[in-house]
């Protein structure tokens, strides 16, 4: 079982400026109450959106969970109380790990029922929501990046939880093994960049240029 420990919600707002042009995000994400009940469709809970669709949200990134378990260790490097929701997460989850969690698991959450897709690879927005130019290098590196998933069956959801694994994929391709093929660069480990190239409920978006990659090399 996962624990759900918050739910966080954001439509679109400023966020800051770069070289002079304002930056819309929904980045910046507040808990609802934890009584709440909340409608999850096939791209967003109710209350939440994204600003640039092009390369945040659609369906494979209906939802991002970020393990609260890392919260200590950001603290520690960011000296930062890090605040709600800190990097931009749905779901504050516990119970749950990179290393642990695997591309195409099912989860069951309220009457809906989602699908891991990916894991995340930071864009700018996180360092500037964070105010740390370094937080999305250090994203990249630790691999401490949660991961999103789409939503298979829409439905109301409750902000308490709890949500469950209701079939964890068989393949056994972890979040951490994205993670891992997408930062390898050089194919060092061209086997494992293959078999999670080749998972059937892998993003597209995160697909493509592992696929590139192979038979660019």
């Amino acid at each position: 079982m996962i624990e759900l420990r918050a739910v966080n919600v954001a439509t679109p707002a400023v966020l800051g400026e770069v070289r002079g042009e304002r930056v819309w995000s929904g980045i910046a994400k507040r808990p609802v109450a934890s009584a709440d009940t909340l409608w999850l469709s096939l791209l967003n809970l109710a209350g939440d959106g994204q600003a640039d669709l092009t390369v945040h949200g659609g369906t494979d990134k209906a939802v991002y969970a970020y393990p609260s378990e890392h919260l200590p260790a950001w603290r520690g490097e960011l000296a930062d109380d890090l605040g709600p929701a800190p990097f931009g997460e749905n779901l504050s989850t516990g119970g749950a790990l990179e290393p642990d969690v695997r591309i195409g698991d099912l989860w069951s959450w309220g009457d809906a029922v989602l699908q891991i897709a990916q894991p995340r690879w930071p864009c700018f927005k996180l360092a500037l929501h964070r105010q740390r130019p370094d937080v999305q290098q250090r994203m990249r590196q630790n691999g401490r990046t949660g991961w999103y998933l789409r939503v298979l069956e829409p439905g109301e959801v409750p902000a308490a939880g709890p949500i469950t694994v209701a079939r964890p994929d068989p393949a056994g391709i972890t979040v951490r093994d994205a993670h891992l093929a997408m930062a390898d660069v050089h194919l060092d480990d061209r086997a494992r960049v293959e078999a999670v190239a080749a998972h059937p409920a892998l993003a597209s978006q995160w697909r493509d240029p592992l696929v590139d990659r192979l038979e660019r090399r």
